[in-house]
């Protein structure tokens, strides 16, 4: 619970700072700065603006001066109606801007400390091997199967074909295959995996181990083999896996073997034989199952992949919502504040870079719902100016209390939608609700 106050109040001060900078650059004198709605637990008051935090710590606001038609109005240049279209523009679109610029830096923090990623993530489609009880191997994709399109899609890596089958669970889609250079097509539903519901086909990618650390004294190190040696085959053995090698490590005590290795790409080979030691066989080396590159990127080089992270987010959350017009994303994926608290809990958890990580996600999804054109959203009220702007004469009341009605009947709709899909992820609840 504290991870998710923590996540959500950065992203609501951050939001409603953007809109408090804005406004009093352009001379508008500021009311109420809050974090959180309802009775007020905490207050203090600086020159004419009162900075609270309230007790229901979902959203947060900016009370201006003159910011309805209906408040009582003066028509003092210090009053938000009394500021032009384009100003009132800029204090609007700040909020959100805000979310999408913390985004931005708050990966690049991240990406700027460093990692270990997993290289086949930027690797074709390449079936490998299949999960037990795995849909596609029902289906009738082989190893070797080059998937090269889903629903018409280009994927080229496994990280495009993730984004792709992921939110459509229980849905048909079509794979483009390329078998030995003959194409085909296959349909296949994926199966609803976890809570969450993700599509999941069952399909594993071609593992490649590679030595994370080599033991000192011990054979390994003895014959020259090396961290970040990749294997490619042992005694011949090609396309192996971890648990392959270490079953043929520990059936050849004594016994010389083979190792096919790529080093720094390039192909070497080297003797090694396992001995015994502490009643194990071993050649004295952690072997990892998948090949690894270490990202350690300057501060520019992190600012220029977050940019890239972020847009290939954009992309998703763009597909996602789209889908929710066109039925390709199911509705019981969309998550509320309660799935929210639970993801920030369980990064917490899991440390400091998976929150953060986390962080920059919502924020940017905060950023970008919030150019939604929905009336009571920043981007319905940026779209009211827009139209108001191009017709060249400002809306009666009674028609923008139209608008910002069917923005909130939107809304409460969506929420009540998120709250229920978060109560029936929780198995205690699920249980009572047969049609789950």
């Amino acid at each position: 619970m504290l991870a998710f106050i923590f996540v959500l109040g950065v992203l609501i001060f951050v939001h409603e700072l953007g809109h408090f900078i804005m406004a009093r650059r352009i001379g508008v004198r500021v009311i109420t700065f809050s974090l959180g709605f309802g009775p007020k637990i905490l207050s203090f008051r600086r020159g004419e603006t009162e900075y609270c935090v309230s007790i229901i710590p979902l959203g947060g606001y900016v009370k201006m001066a003159g910011e309805n038609p209906e408040d009582s109005r003066t028509g003092s240049s210090d009053e938000f109606l009394s500021k032009s279209k384009w100003q009132r523009f800029q204090v609007l679109i700040m909020g959100p801007v805000m979310n999408l610029a913390l985004a931005i830096v708050v990966m690049a923090f991240v990406l700027h400390q460093g990692a270990e990623v997993p290289i086949l993530h930027q690797q074709p489609v390449v079936v490998g091997g299949f999960a037990p009880d795995s849909v596609a191997e029902r289906a009738g994709l082989q190893p070797g199967d080059h998937i090269v399109s889903v629903n018409g899609t280009p994927v080229h890596t496994w990280e495009d074909f993730t984004m792709e089958v992921a939110p459509r669970g229980g849905r048909t889609l079509r794979l483009g295959i390329d078998r030995g250079g003959t194409r085909l097509e296959q349909d296949v539903v994926p199966q609803k995996v976890g809570k969450w519901e993700t599509g999941e086909l069952g399909i594993r990618p071609v593992f490649r181990p590679q030595i994370v650390t080599v033991t000192p004294g011990e054979a390994a190190e003895a014959a020259g083999l090396q961290a970040g040696d990749v294997i490619i085959a042992v005694n011949g053995e090609s396309g192996i896996s971890q648990p392959r090698v270490i079953e043929i490590i520990r059936a050849h005590e004594g016994q010389p073997l083979t190792f096919d290795i790529l080093r720094h790409d390039e192909p070497q080979t080297i003797v090694i034989a396992p001995q015994k030691v502490q009643d194990i066989v071993r050649i004295g080396a952690v072997i990892n199952q998948y090949e690894t590159r270490t990202v350690d990127p300057t501060l520019l080089e992190a600012f220029k992949l977050s940019a890239e992270q972020n847009w290939k987010w954009t992309t998703l959350i763009g597909k996602t919502l789209a889908g929710l017009f066109t039925r390709d994303t199911p509705v019981s994926q969309l998550m509320g504040p309660v799935a929210i608290a639970g993801l920030s809990g369980e990064a917490a958890e899991a440390g400091w870079v998976q929150l953060f990580s986390l962080m920059a996600m919502i924020s940017l999804n905060l950023g970008l719902l919030n150019l939604m054109p929905i009336p009571v959203l920043d981007g319905g009220h940026i779209t009211i100016l827009a139209l108001e702007g191009l017709s060249r004469r400002d809306f009666s009341m009674k028609v923008k209390e139209k608008m910002l009605l069917a923005g909130f009947v939107l809304l409460l709709t969506l929420m009540v939608t998120v709250i229920y899909n978060d109560l029936a992820r929780i198995e205690a609840i699920r249980r009572l609700i047969p049609w789950r």
